[in-house]
């Protein structure tokens, strides 16, 4: 098992989940480089090109109609790069627009990437975009929003962490700026460099108030005269650490939290993260409320949150002797903002839950805070060609840290894994891999395990989850894990020469490296009994030659010597051949360890229709006869969810 990842790697793809996903479309061979260049900057962007002029191979998705591509696209929520002109943006979109919070985020970017152009959600992401891929790849970023342009910032998009307060307030304070007007900035918490140093106009007697707090409400005296302009921001500035007993429900923790909170007049936006100790790394309560309040859930060791014992207001030794440290919540509040921040709310708690609060003197970056739960995601990313991927593959993938797989399995992702941490073995060493990608995520980080085809058939998450029930590790039980399906071998062999598992089918492999010899003829016999279609993995070997003939005598017994048989090999990738031959030619030297073999039933039909062959299974519907075949079809055209009624 190795890693790599030099100096002279690429930078590390920007984060982009606040807005994702992410379609960079291209219209021409000549926009596709850029458009690469911008995905590959992107976590979990695709690109998207028009088929008729663009290599289908180089994208992600190839489309025929440019404008109801786009439409498509758009009404799906996804933030649209187009590199291309603006007009065929504006024209394929205009009868889409919703309103200015709703639209997702529209860029126009030239082919030579020297000019990156938010025209919609700029207020909500599309602004900081253009400017982050601009600085990224070397262009400028061309931003029209008004406050954003004279005044060199976009009050309503504060930076990371920050949230605001009263958005309902930012318009009628921007437009007061715009016309003269100068701000008063009250800092109470938070680094407010990105205000304080800024080319925002600003006096102490100044009409705007701009207040930096982590209490709840303008409750001053001083902002209820100018209300109507007064903004308030909640800066990253407090820890919540909890603690709760195992299966504790989420309302009995959220609402704890809540009351606490208000309680102390604190608001629920200045909280940087939920912390505790790592033995609720997998508590779904846990979770579920950092899922509420829109933050990040981090974790400490015993060692760690023991080592704050002599901070901690409240504490027991009964806590000690459960895991390791006289506090779980205060201890983990305290943890997160370090030596120079404070308790400010001790423990409160109910029967099976606590919480505390800590403020930090500076802004909190959950990134480096205790860690995260590990992800394992095991991720089939199909048979190689990149269109057949599936979007959620690419997502998983472009989030993970770490990249583990085979490493023909990690060249097929290209740039897609440019700057991560990849770890791979040989041929053979699955059980490795599996292994270090647990051990990878026990540690917080998000890995992605790679496999061809589908990620549970025949294939490393049946091997995860073998270990999990094997081992019993409570490192590796607090994992979250995900299985993110592909297009597994039998469905690409299948789709390339018809539909031969129209009907009942199986798969059966044929390596006795795993399966005893005497169990893989039994199965043989049995669906060659059953009249199946069957899918044979792993047909061959350079060791392994005589199972597949074995296969095709068994075969042969109860089914005729016509009976279609496709072989796939290299499916979705430049060299691919696609060949039917009859069950009784099947010779074992026509094929390898990189083909898929599906043999017919006894229904499966071979049939030449002009310059083309098929290959499919009838399933029966013509049995159910002709007032099925003649019933009427009605057609209509379809509206979108977004056009307007006349």
């Amino acid at each position: 098992m190795t890693a790599h990842n030099s100096s002279n790697t690429p930078v590390p793809a920007l984060p982009t989940h606040p807005i994702a996903p992410i379609a960079v479309i291209c219209l021409t061979q000549r926009a596709l480089p850029m458009a690469k260049r911008i995905a590959a900057s992107l976590q979990g962007a695709s690109v998207h090109g028009l088929r008729t002029r663009v290599s289908t191979k180089d994208v992600d998705v190839a489309f025929d109609d440019t404008i109801a591509h786009m439409q498509r696209t758009f009404s799906s929520d996804h933030v649209i790069i187009g590199v291309c002109a603006s007009g065929i943006l504006i024209r394929a979109l205009a009868p889409l627009l919703a309103g200015k919070w709703q639209d997702a985020a529209v860029l126009a970017v030239d082919e030579a990437g020297k000019t990156f152009i938010p025209l919609l959600g700029g207020h909500h992401g599309g602004n900081r975009l253009a400017r982050d891929l601009a600085d990224r790849l070397g262009g400028i970023a061309a931003i029209t929003t008004p406050g954003d342009a004279m005044l060199g910032l976009a009050l309503d998009e504060p930076p990371k962490g920050w949230k605001l307060g009263t958005p309902e307030t930012v318009k009628p304070a921007t437009a007061a700026l715009l016309a003269g007007a100068s701000a008063r900035l009250e800092v109470e918490a938070g680094s407010a460099a990105w205000l304080t140093n800024s080319t925002l106009p600003q006096s102490e007697d100044g009409t705007i108030l701009i207040t930096a707090t982590a209490r709840e409400g303008a409750d001053d005296d001083a902002i209820s005269d100018v209300s109507d302009t007064a903004i308030t921001y909640h800066p990253p500035v407090l820890a919540l650490g909890v603690g709760c007993e195992r299966g504790c429900p989420i309302d009995d923790l959220y609402d704890l939290v809540t009351e606490t909170l208000a309680g102390q007049c604190l608001s629920p936006k200045a909280i940087a993260c939920v912390t505790s100790i790592d033995l609720k790394a997998d508590e779904a309560c846990v979770h579920e409320l950092a899922r509420r309040l829109s933050v990040p859930a981090r974790f400490f060791d015993a060692q760690t949150l023991e080592a704050e014992t002599d901070r901690l207001v409240t504490p027991s030794d009964v806590v000690f002797a459960e895991t390791g440290c006289h506090g779980v919540a205060e201890g983990a509040a305290l943890a997160t903002v370090g030596p120079n921040g404070k308790l400010i709310v001790p423990k409160h708690k109910t029967k099976r839950a606590t919480c505390a609060v800590a403020l930090s003197q500076d802004d909190i970056s959950p990134e480096t805070v205790g860690k995260a739960q590990g992800k394992l995601s095991i991720v089939g990313i199909g048979p190689g060609q990149i269109g057949w991927r599936s979007p959620e593959a690419s997502d998983l993938i472009g989030r993970a840290s770490d990249i583990v797989g085979y490493q023909m399995y990690l060249d097929l992702l290209g740039p897609l894994i440019d700057g991560k941490d990849c770890h791979h073995s040989d041929l053979g060493a699955e059980e490795a891999r599996a292994r270090h990608a647990l051990e990878l995520a026990a540690t917080g980080k998000d890995v992605a395990l790679i496999g061809s085809g589908d990620a549970g058939i025949y294939a490393l998450a049946t091997l995860v989850f073998e270990l999990l029930d094997r081992e019993d590790r409570s490192d590796w039980n607090r994992v979250a894990v995900q299985v993110s399906p592909g297009i597994s071998a039998l469905q690409a062999a299948a789709s390339r020469i018809g539909a031969p598992l129209g009907h009942d089918f199986c798969a059966i492999s044929l390596s006795d490296l795993l399966t005893p010899r005497d169990d893989i003829l039994r199965r043989l016999k049995a669906a060659a009994e059953g009249d199946f279609v069957i899918a044979f993995y792993n047909p061959v070997s350079k060791r392994r030659r005589d199972l597949l003939a074995k296969a095709r005598d068994i075969l042969l017994e109860h089914r005729q010597a016509d009976t279609p048989v496709v072989l796939g090999r290299q499916l979705g990738r430049p060299d691919e051949e696609i060949t039917v031959v009859p069950l009784s030619k099947l010779e074992v030297d026509m094929v390898d360890m990189l083909t898929t073999v599906l043999v017919g039933s006894s229904n499966s039909r071979h049939i030449t229709r002009g310059e083309n062959q098929w290959v499919y299974t009838p399933r029966g519907y013509a049995k159910k006869g002709p007032d099925a075949a003649n019933a009427p079809v009605s057609s209509s055209t379809s509206t979108s969810k977004n056009d307007k009624a006349e």
